[in-house]
């Protein structure tokens, strides 16, 4: 059984910067591909950033592209995510999310058959 715990969520300032992790444990790291969501209340959950399993293929949404980082550690099983230049439009509960398939990675989050619990981020206007 896969169970993704994350951490790194908080309050910041319109500008800062904050690293998410999320840990895999289970089963092993290399064999899933994986991916950050964001979700704000009444809304549906939102694809951020994806990462292939060997870590040299990422993907962004648009609106967080050149401000975002996704990268893993695979001697850690640990999955990141650097966000700079924070907005208040950023303020989402943050999932991290794992998808075991050989297949080019996805933002469709249909995919994705692992979830964590979501670690609140909120940034200050």
């Amino acid at each position: 059984q896969v169970h993704l715990v994350e951490s790194g969520g908080g309050l910041v300032p319109h500008g800062g910067s904050l690293r998410l992790s999320c840990v895999l444990s289970g089963r092993t790291f290399t064999d899933y591909q994986m991916a950050w969501f964001r979700q704000t209340p009444g809304a549906g959950r939102e694809f951020v950033a994806a990462v292939s399993r060997s870590g040299q293929s990422t993907y962004y949404s648009e609106s967080v592209e050149g401000r975002f980082t996704i990268s893993r550690d695979n001697a850690k099983n640990t999955l990141y995510l650097q966000m700079n230049s924070l907005k208040p439009e950023d303020t989402a509960v943050y999932y991290c999310a794992a998808r075991s398939s050989p297949m080019s990675i996805t933002s469709m989050i249909n995919e994705y058959h692992y979830w964590g619990q979501g670690t609140q981020v909120t940034v200050s206007s």
